[in-house]
């Protein structure tokens, strides 16, 4: 059986998993923003787990964002460090809100509304139906004010997740008419990941692993601040 190594760090609880499509093996889970630090052993520990060495894994599959920048660079970084050593395994990427929303549908029948804290009173949100072998996207990945998801979002979700929505419960409420599901129920999982890849057309296959970056969603704070700051674009550190 061929497995994959799946990471999830787009939120402040982090999620490894190692499988193939007919079944998940292991799975870990982190928190506390401690994603440089305990991703690597998290890998370790899952393979051990899982009992599986190098040799059987075909490919990584990681949740490429919206979310976290700090975390999201972590992972994606993680993931081009292991490449470089270990030749010939495939890298695929999912949304990392139909990770959640996927997770979600598992016990909750219906469209999902996954939602990630932006700050600034916004929110990354998506909305999935899903019926276990297909997925529906009624609402891509956007950004957005919390206050607004009723308003700009068109399909009423039955159940909103995510860290975001937990930030926003008041107006979750209002959109879905139920509380939210927040963390650790309501947190992305690697093995969500790992069931995507038996969903035809969901995971995108990443051919130039140099160029792949993560869908951020928006600019880095730290980036805003620095250009308010100097008056001026930050520089590119490739010099482009």
């Amino acid at each position: 059986m061929s497995l994959y190594l799946a990471l999830d760090t787009a939120t402040d609880l982090g999620s490894v998993a190692v499988g193939s499509p007919e079944g998940v093996l292991a799975e870990l889970t982190f928190s506390d923003r401690r994603h440089a630090a305990a991703l690597m052993p998290a890998i370790d520990e899952a393979m051990r787990l899982a009992g599986a060495d190098w040799n059987a894994v075909s490919g990584i599959v990681v949740a490429d964002g919206p979310g976290s920048f700090t975390g999201l660079r972590i992972g994606v970084a993680t993931v081009k460090g292991i490449l470089a050593v270990r030749d010939g395994l495939e890298l695929r990427s999912v949304p990392s809100l139909l990770g959640l929303a996927w997770a979600i549908a598992r016990v909750v029948p219906g469209p999902v509304a996954a939602l990630y804290d932006a700050l600034r009173g916004d929110v990354f949100a998506a909305v999935y139906d899903t019926d276990g072998t297909t997925v529906r996207e009624c609402q891509a990945p956007t950004l957005l004010p919390a206050a607004e998801l009723a308003r700009r979002i068109p399909c009423r979700p039955v159940v909103a997740a995510g860290d975001g929505a937990v930030a926003h419960s008041a107006a979750v409420r209002s959109w879905t008419g139920r509380d939210p599901v927040g963390p650790p129920a309501g947190a992305p999982r690697a093995s969500a990941l790992v069931e995507l890849l038996a969903v035809e057309g969901v995971t995108k296959r990443i051919d130039d692993i140099d160029a792949f970056e993560p869908t951020y969603g928006r600019r880095a704070a730290a980036q805003d601040r620095w250009e308010a700051k100097h008056g001026r674009p930050l520089p590119d550190p490739d010099g482009d």
